[in-house]
């Protein structure tokens, strides 16, 4: 993807977002990323660079937002700090999973073998209904049931836009998306990252490697709600090394020079 001029669409009668060129360029900082914000109010929809905002990809461990919402909506999962993940004794590289977890405890640390298991027990045959229903990315698990969010080699996953994955998350905050207002909320509670005095920030990284295993893709999906008003954002990175700590940079550094975080 290769950075152009800032690209900003306006709903009519919406009261435009507007960010400056130089704050955009400061916190991309050279990396190559695309960056989608939305008002949740139906206002305007902010995006940058324009060729590279429709590419999509691989959602990664950002897919743990529509997982878990499918979980609650059939019942799998009730409550942010029920036990949720029974460790398999199976030491892996992130030591915070390598013990029993609750939701928010597994969808904080983003433990990849928790989330697993939670689409093992949906099922193919309701993943693919449910997925169909949310209208999520192109809607393609034919990888297998456990895997079809995460690039590997020989893979084809599940792919989504920053623009769609923003455009999501706001119909999901507007009840534009056949879920339960419970669900909703019991996700908002896991997603929740950091208050500041200015907003609240909610979210989901997510990094994804090259078929050498070498990191090359970053994530960071999610909301703020700041002085009454919701945007939704979804921000991807990409490049070697790149991963989800470079896209929740560049997104942590917008909001926060917009006064918005």
């Amino acid at each position: 993807m290769k950075t152009l001029l800032f690209l900003l669409v306006t709903a009519a009668c919406a009261q435009a977002l507007t960010i400056p060129d130089d704050v955009l360029t400061k916190a991309f900082a050279g990396r190559t990323a695309a960056l989608a914000i939305e008002e949740c109010d139906g206002g305007a929809v902010v995006s940058y660079p324009d060729d590279g905002i429709s590419d999509k990809h691989p959602p990664c461990s950002t897919f743990k937002i529509p997982n878990t919402l499918i979980g609650l909506e059939l019942g799998i999962l009730t409550s942010a700090d029920e036990p949720f993940y029974k460790w398999d004794g199976q030491t892996r590289f992130i030591e915070a999973w390598n013990h029993d977890l609750t939701l928010r405890q597994a969808f904080q640390a983003s433990c990849v073998p928790a989330f697993q298991n939670l689409a093992r027990e949906i099922g193919a045959q309701r993943m693919q209904l449910w997925i169909d229903t949310l209208g999520y990315g192109d809607r393609n698990i034919s990888a297998g049931i456990d895997v079809f969010w995460l690039p590997a080699k020989g893979r084809t996953t599940i792919l989504i836009s920053p623009l769609e994955q923003a455009a999501w998350i706001r119909k999901l905050l507007a009840g534009q998306l056949p879920v339960s207002e419970k669900s909703v909320n019991i996700l908002k509670d896991v997603m929740r990252l950091q208050t500041t005095e200015r907003g609240t920030l909610f979210g989901k990284t997510g990094s994804g490697t090259n078929a050498e295993g070498v990191f090359n893709l970053g994530w960071f999906v999610g909301f703020v709600e700041t002085s009454g008003k919701t945007y939704a954002f979804a921000c991807v990175a990409e490049g070697e090394n790149i991963m989800s700590k470079d896209a929740r940079e560049i997104v942590e550094a917008v909001l926060t020079k917009q006064g918005l975080l």
